[in-house]
């Protein structure tokens, strides 16, 4: 179903779930990590920068659109 005539977008109906769900739990896990940073929990907010950064990159390399994500 398309979204308007002439927006271009298009639903493919449950396609960009996980993607979206990914993208939230990299948001979710910043700002812990600047909570963390900000009440002197250095470890807590490292470990959450570098579980932010894993689930970005696995977002863009297994979930993408375009075919162009690594084999």
């Amino acid at each position: 179903m398309s979204v308007g005539d002439d927006s271009g977008i298009e639903l493919t109906g449950m396609t960009q779930v996980i993607p979206t769900v990914l993208a939230v739990v990299a948001v979710g896990l910043m700002v812990v990590a600047l909570l963390a940073m900000a009440s002197q929990n250095l470890a807590v907010a490292g470990m959450c920068f570098l579980s932010a950064s894993l689930v970005i990159y696995l977002r863009e390399t297994r979930f993408r659109n375009d075919g162009a994500g690594a084999a």
